[in-house]
C-alpha cells in the first residue's frame, strides 16, 4: 500500500483513539473544574464500564445490538450512581482536601480493581459489535490532470468505527447543550466559579458534586462501552486511559473542557498515526514530552487560566 492510502488509515485509527479519550478525559476535566478534585480512579470507572459493557450484554443475549444498546444505557448510568456514592460516603467525608482525596481516590482504585478481579476474573472477554461491516474508502491522488480520487478494495475501515467517531461527537454536543443550555449547566457553571457565593444563593453543592463526580465517572464509562467491541474488556484496562486522560487535561488546561476536546483530538490522532508507522511505545514517550513542554513554557495548558 502507497503512502497516501496507509496515512489515511492511520487518521481514522487516529480519529477512533481520539473519539474515546475525548470522552474518558471530559469527564475528568469537568470533575476537575467544578470540584477540583483530582480523581486517580477515574481509568478504574472506565474499567467498570467496559466489564459492565460485557456483562450485560452477555445477560441480555439474541442480537448483539440488543446487548450493545443495553450497555450503552445500563453501564455509564449504573456506574455514575457507584460513582455518586464514592462522592458521598469517602470524598465528602475528607472535605475534599487535595491531598486526603488522592489518597482516598487511590483507595478507591484498588478496591474497584480487586472486587472487578474477584467477581469478573483475570480473562480479557471480547463484547461482539452490533455492526461491523468493512467499508471501502476512497483516496486522492494528484497526477497530471488534477486530483483523482482512487478506490482500492484494500483501503478500508469497519462500520462500527466510524460510528465510534460519531457517537463521541454526538455526546460532545449532548454535553456542551447541557452546560450552557440549561437549568442544570449553569448551576454547575456557578459551582465552578464560586462554590461559597453558589451555596449562598441556594444552590445545593454537595449534590452538584455528586452529581458531577457520577457524571464525569459515566462518560468515562460510556467510552468504555463504545471501546470494548474493539478491545477486549480485563480488569486491568484502566491504566492506560486514566494516563493519557491525564495527559490530556494537563496539555488542554485543567478544566478547560474546550482544551480537553482539543489536547485529545492532538494526543488522539498523534498516537493513531506514530503507533501505525513506528510504534505504540514511541507514540506514549511524545506524549509524555508535550507534557513536560507544556509543564515547562505553559503550566496552564493550552486554554487553561493563569493563576493570579
Amino acid at each position: 500500500m502507497d503512502f497516501g492510502p496507509h496515512l489515511m488509515l492511520a487518521s481514522l485509527e487516529g480519529a477512533v483513539i481520539s473519539a474515546i479519550l475525548v470522552l474518558t478525559a471530559m469527564g475528568l476535566s469537568l470533575v476537575f473544574g467544578v470540584m477540583r478534585v483530582v480523581n486517580v480512579a477515574h481509568g478504574e470507572f472506565f474499567m467498570l464500564g467496559a466489564v459492565l459493557a460485557w456483562v450485560v450484554s452477555t445477560t441480555l443475549g439474541g442480537h448483539p445490538a440488543i446487548g450493545f444498546i443495553g450497555a450503552l444505557i445500563v453501564a455509564p448510568v449504573l456506574v455514575g450512581c457507584i460513582a455518586a456514592g464514592v462522592d458521598r460516603f469517602v470524598l465528602k467525608r475528607v472535605n475534599y482536601d487535595a491531598d486526603r482525596t488522592i489518597v482516598a481516590t487511590i483507595g478507591v482504585l484498588y478496591i474497584i480493581q480487586q472486587s472487578t478481579l474477584m467477581l469478573y476474573g483475570p480473562e480479557a472477554r471480547p463484547v461482539q459489535p452490533p455492526f461491523n461491516t468493512r467499508l471501502s474508502l476512497p483516496w486522492f491522488e494528484f497526477g497530471e490532470n488534477g486530483f483523482a480520487m482512487i478506490w482500492p478494495w484494500g483501503l478500508s475501515i469497519t462500520s462500527y468505527k466510524l460510528f465510534v467517531i460519531f457517537a463521541a461527537a454526538a455526546v460532545l454536543v449532548a454535553l456542551w447543550l447541557l452546560l450552557t443550555r440549561t437549568r442544570i449547566g449553569l448551576i454547575m457553571r456557578a459551582t465552578q466559579q464560586d462554590s461559597d457565593t453558589a451555596q449562598a444563593f441556594g444552590v445545593p453543592v454537595g449534590k452538584v458534586y455528586s452529581w458531577v463526580f457520577g457524571l464525569g465517572a459515566g462518560l468515562a464509562a460510556l467510552g468504555a462501552v463504545l471501546v470494548v467491541p474493539i478491545q477486549q474488556a480485563h480488569y486491568l484496562m484502566g491504566g492506560d486511559p486514566l494516563l493519557l486522560a491525564f495527559i490530556v487535561v494537563i496539555i488542554g488546561g485543567l478544566g478547560s473542557l474546550p482544551g480537553t476536546v482539543i489536547a485529545a483530538l492532538l494526543i488522539g490522532m498523534s498516537d493513531g498515526i506514530i503507533s501505525v508507522f513506528f510504534s505504540p511505545t514511541l507514540a506514549k514517550i511524545i506524549a509524555t514530552f508535550l507534557v513536560a513542554m507544556v509543564l515547562v513554557f505553559r503550566p496552564q495548558g493550552l486554554l487553561g487560566r493563569a493563576e493570579t
